[in-house]
């Protein structure tokens, strides 16, 4: 063995290269303070790794960004763990940054002859800032796509040549393809680069001048091996522990590790978008240069705050140039520190954004449901949200039914609003819940009552035909709880709710002849003022023509049913439904036919879930 590595030396020189790099005198001796570089390198080091097996299951395109992601998180062993590595080392790093940074203003390691390997770390710490920049985008999920959009648009503020550069880096007018593949080749390939030519420099330079000591008779001299590796490996380990700390805080296994969240969707608002919490105080510092002044906020001041950096050098020549310079990084620090705080205190008393940060999470949750039902289809992940009547429904109805009726008290995607409804709360609508409420008390809140709140209604239904019947008879025990259970059994029999439940085929029928014949007690019967037809009338009980006495009865044919809430639903001021007394707009030219469909299905419960679908791989 010796040998053979004699015969390797003797061509390679590789004793003189590991002399050369391990016994580097320390002046002074080893220290926990020199740490800082080396864990900056580890930290690195840990990125290329991890990067390179992330990159060997992601696809860079638009429509498959997401859905590798996916894959991985999912579909490969420990994809969850590596992700998470990636993710929060990049994090680590930028603390790592931080603390050597100062490190380095405090022992005075920026002056001559160290000048241009200082320059050298602000030049690697840009890059590192570039990294954890491009590399927020490369998920493709809503998160990552709208904080992009933002961050690449204040670019577009520069004079002269602002649009250019925001159309250079985001491949065109608009934000897709070619976005995502230029900052995939930024992240993956010119950076990393740039950042390894960089460091090499910076380790030459530094072994050049050797390390700065502000006392070095403190203890005798050393060599770099093994008191300061071992030092650095100890500290390397606690980065690695606290990164898998984070990783395993943040859940074991598929659901574990870094966030992914919705597939990006340009068409769906996200009002959740913020950047990384090393970005955030520059989001925050934006705030307060109003409409016309941001490029002082973005790019004036920011960049008199690095050439101040870069002056640094010159400044620490004398005693109060480097207790100057001290003083800039302290406070720069603490100001960074309390814009990061005034942003995060910000977001949260602000019922808004933790709205948004709600509605994120449940459609992330929703599609990684909609994935395991039916699996990525060849249109993406993103189509399973546009399709789906749980989300896409909701966010229909929100828009177009939201300002007037409620969905559980809320618009239908989680809001409450400060201003009353107009109209009644369908959250439950087309369940016996619902039934027994319009024929107990439908002047409540939740169903006529609501109307009261708009001028153009006012009492027309508060006080209208059904409300009076009600009072009449149900509220006086001309009808008895049998009688009601079977008539809301009957119309149940007709919905076609989701969660309509077994239904009970003697009190339909018990509920059918109710509602045709009554009883002697009651003033009128249902089936007076409300047409019906129905399919199955072995009593011959429906043949006679509803005589619908009442102008603005409903004709309750199949009520409930999806025909029969699409049809209401596109023109409720048809005579079979309101007629005359209507005061909901028709929906039938304003929405396709798919919408129309999915705020059906919506108001039906009826989409998909794993309770009840066979599971598919993605």
């Amino acid at each position: 063995m010796n040998a053979l590595l004699n015969w390797l030396d003797d061509r390679t020189g590789y004793k003189g290269l590991i002399h050369e790099a391990l016994y580097e005198r320390i002046p002074g001796g080893a220290r926990w303070r020199y740490v800082w570089g080396s864990t900056l390198v580890f930290t690195f080091m840990v990125q290329v790794i991890t990067g390179l097996f992330l990159w060997m299951s992601y696809s860079a395109s638009a429509q498959t960004a997401w859905e590798s992601v996916y894959y991985i998180q999912h579909g490969t062993q420990f994809g969850w763990l590596l992700r998470g590595l990636h993710h929060f080392t990049a994090h680590a790093m930028i603390v790592l940054l931080a603390i050597h940074l100062f490190q380095v203003i405090i022992d005075g390691a920026y002056k001559a002859p160290r000048e241009v390997n200082f320059w050298l770390g602000l030049i690697l710490m840009q890059i590192v800032l570039g990294l954890s920049l491009t590399g927020y985008l490369l998920p493709w999920d809503q998160k990552g796509y709208w904080a992009t959009k933002v961050g690449t648009s204040i670019a577009g503020i520069a004079p002269l040549v602002g649009d250019q550069i925001q159309e250079l880096a985001v491949g065109g007018q608009t934000y897709g393809h070619l976005t995502l593949t230029r900052f995939f080749a930024l992240h993956a390939g010119l950076l990393p680069g740039l950042l390894i030519g960089f460091l090499a420099l910076h380790i030459f330079v530094f072994r050049r001048h050797g390390i700065t000591v502000p006392n070095p008779t403190y203890r005798a001299d050393t060599t770099f091996w093994p008191d300061q590796v071992l030092k650095d490996a100890v500290a390397c380990l606690a980065v690695l522990a606290v990164v898998l700390f984070l990783v395993i805080w943040h859940g074991v296994g598929p659901h574990g590790g870094a966030e992914l969240g919705a597939p990006a969707d340009g068409s769906e608002p996200y009002d959740a978008a913020r950047p990384e919490w090393y970005f955030l105080f520059l989001f925050q510092f934006l705030k307060y240069f109003p409409g016309g002044t941001e490029i002082y906020g973005a790019m004036v001041i920011p960049g008199a705050v690095m050439a101040l950096l870069f002056l640094m050098p010159f400044i620490g020549r004398w005693k109060l140039g480097h207790g100057f310079n001290i003083a800039v990084v302290v406070g720069l620090l603490l100001g960074i520190g309390a814009l990061t705080f005034r942003a995060w205190n910000d977001d949260r008393s602000d019922p808004e954004f933790r709205w948004a940060v709600a509605d994120a999470e449940k459609k992330a949750e929703r599609v990684n449901e909609l994935v395991q039902i039916r699996g990525i289809g060849p249109e993406g992940a993103a189509h399973l949200l546009h399709d789906d009547p749980k989300t896409a429904g909701a966010s229909l109805f929100s828009k177009k039914c939201g300002s007037c009726h409620r969905y559980e008290g809320h618009d239908g995607v989680g809001r409450i609003s400060k201003e009353k409804p107009t109209a009644s709360d369908l959250g439950v609508f087309g369940t016996r819940d619902w039934l027994r409420g319009l024929l107990t008390d439908p002047a409540g809140e939740k169903h006529f009552g609501a109307t009261k709140n708009s001028p153009e209604v006012g009492d027309r239904f508060v006080n209208g035909a059904m409300a009076n019947w009600v009072a009449a008879n149900a509220a006086t025990n001309n009808m008895t709880d049998d009688e009601l259970d079977a008539v809301i059994e009957f119309l149940q029999s007709l919905s076609e709710h989701k969660h309509r439940g077994t239904i009970d085929e003697d009190k339909v029928t018990k509920g059918r002849e109710f509602f045709v014949l009554g009883n002697e007690a009651l003033s009128a019967n249902c089936y007076d003022c409300h047409a019906m037809k129905v399919k199955d009338d072995p009593d011959h009980l429906f043949e006679s023509p509803s005589s619908q006495i009442e102008e603005g009865a409903p004709d309750l044919t199949d009520y409930a049913s999806a025909g029969w809430l699409r049809d209401f639903v596109g023109n409720p001021g048809a005579k079979r439904f309101y007629g005359a007394h209507n005061a909901m707009p028709g929906w039938a030219d304003k929405l396709t036919s798919n919408e129309l469909d999915l705020i059906v299905r919506f108001l039906l419960h009826d989409w998909p879930e794993l309770s009840d679908e066979p599971t598919n791989q993605p």
